[in-house]
This record gives structure tokens, C-alpha cells and sequence, in this order.
């Protein structure tokens, strides 16, 4: 039998794996975009820069791997950062709930041996 409190377990513990896997995904972003940067600026004397994303104009393997690297890095920084912090509320909630379940069990069993002992 699966009861509720297995349950709200079951989701706090996938929350928690979510929200590992978010800040992991993060933490790449971080390396991508600054391995973006160092690339296009190590290779260009003087880089476009597009609000403060440098890029190099010209056609150049390089180039185009620092502008993606720079663009995906930031991709995943912002993306892990807010799925990050959404998979913590979530598990929050899931604690919550899970707290009153447990505290929902034990008035119960309270309440029975309170009845069993009136009884006798």
C-alpha cells in the first residue's frame, strides 16, 4: 500500500534530484560562457560586442564556436538558475505537506489510544 506520506517523500526526494540536476546545469553554463568569452577575445584584437556578449565579425570557426559557446553559456545560466529555484519551492511544498501528513498521523494515533484507554 502506498500511503500519502511515501508519497510526498517519493516527490521531495525527485525535487531535490531536480533541483541538483538545475544547479549542475548552471554550473556548465558557467564554464560555456566563460570559455566563449576567453575564446573570442583570446582570438580577435578587437571584438564586437553586442550588449556584453564580445563577438568577431568575421567567418571564422572560432569565432562562431565562442558566439555559441557565449550564447548557449548564458542559455543554460539563466535557465538553471530559474529551474533551480522552482524545483526549491516545489520540494519546500512537498515538506510542507509532508509535515502536516506525519502530524495528521501521529493526532490520530493519539486520538485512538485516548479512545482505547477511556474504554477501559
Amino acid at each position: 500500500m502506498y500511503s500519502i506520506k511515501d508519497y510526498f517523500h517519493e516527490k521531495a526526494e525527485e525535487s531535490r534530484h531536480n533541483e541538483t540536476a538545475a544547479y549542475l546545469m548552471f554550473i556548465t553554463g558557467c564554464i560555456f560562457f566563460v570559455g566563449g568569452v576567453l575564446i573570442t577575445v583570446s582570438r580577435t584584437t578587437n571584438p564586437g560586442w553586442f550588449i556584453f556578449f564580445p563577438y568577431n565579425p568575421r567567418p571564422d570557426p572560432t569565432s562562431i564556436l565562442g558566439l555559441a559557446l557565449t550564447l548557449s553559456g548564458m542559455a543554460l545560466l539563466v535557465y538553471g538558475i530559474v529551474v533551480g529555484i522552482y524545483y526549491s519551492r516545489k520540494r519546500s511544498w512537498y515538506m510542507q505537506e509532508l509535515s502536516r501528513a506525519y502530524f495528521f498521523v501521529k493526532a490520530s494515533v493519539n486520538n485512538k489510544r485516548a479512545h482505547e484507554r477511556t474504554k477501559s
